[in-house]
């Protein structure tokens, strides 16, 4: 007699065209001040201009914290403004109801509360959680190549080798880099506005902390090639030669 065997999870899995998985991404947050203001659009392209190989195609969350309590604008009409000047898109956080409507009728994801991405947003607004104890720090003794992501969710980073162009490192805390550090750098992801970033010889591509960020074309010239620590002061963040 045959016996009938039950599939496990793992064998299911195995047996789907494609895989459902986690993961941290750049993620742009476009905080909503003032969408109606009539410079709006103008400025952000003057914004744009400054690194647009930063922002070309580039996924956007809007966040709607600040105009949560207003009547929502027309976000069909904002994506496609965004879209036309090499934006996407793809979803809002802080959201009010009637703001909610307004972003099903664009096609926008809802994203949870605050930040969520660790991504380099004008502020991702999470905070740090309460009585949490920091993880020992994650040592990377190997480069971090482009195209390689290496995240420290719970604690700090260190990393003793360069950190190469499209690559991308992150931690709940600070970050070291005693080499090279070329790529992309994410300090705070949990919203720790206290978190730091050395690196002995600083040419990201970017770099932020909690959610505040600059780009490589924003980095004063002189700290380039240097060794240099980086803070957060409310809502920008201060670079300075190292010791």
């Amino acid at each position: 007699m045959q016996r009938e065997v039950a599939s496990t999870p793992d064998q299911t899995s195995r047996s789907l065209p494609f895989q459902v998985r986690g993961s941290l991404q750049t993620v742009l947050a476009l905080r909503l001040l003032d969408p109606e203001h009539p410079e709006f659009l103008a400025k952000l392209v003057e914004k744009i201009a400054y690194a647009p190989d930063f922002y070309r195609d580039a996924p956007v969350v809007l966040d709607l914290a600040a105009v949560t309590d207003r009547q929502p604008v027309d976000l069909v009409a904002l994506s496609e403004e965004l879209r036309r000047h090499r934006l996407v898109p793809v979803g809002v956080q802080n959201a009010a109801p009637a703001w909610l409507e307004e972003a099903a009728r664009a096609g926008l994801a809802v994203f949870a509360a605050g930040g969520g991405t660790a991504a380099a947003g004008a502020r991702a607004g999470a905070q740090p959680r309460a009585g949490s104890r920091r993880a020992a720090a994650m040592v990377v003794r190997e480069p971090v190549r482009g195209g390689q992501q290496v995240v420290a969710s719970e604690g700090d980073l260190v990393v003793l080798a360069a950190v190469g162009h499209g690559a991308e490192i992150a931690a709940a805390g600070h970050i070291h880099v005693y080499a090279p550090l070329r790529g992309r750098a994410y300090a705070g992801i949990e919203g720790d506005e206290n978190a730091m970033i050395f690196c002995d010889q600083l040419d990201a591509e970017l770099v932020s902390i909690a959610g505040v960020y600059v780009v490589n074309e924003e980095i004063d010239a002189a700290l380039l090639g240097r060794r240099v620590r980086i803070s957060c002061r409310g809502d920008h963040l201060r670079l300075e030669p190292g010791p």
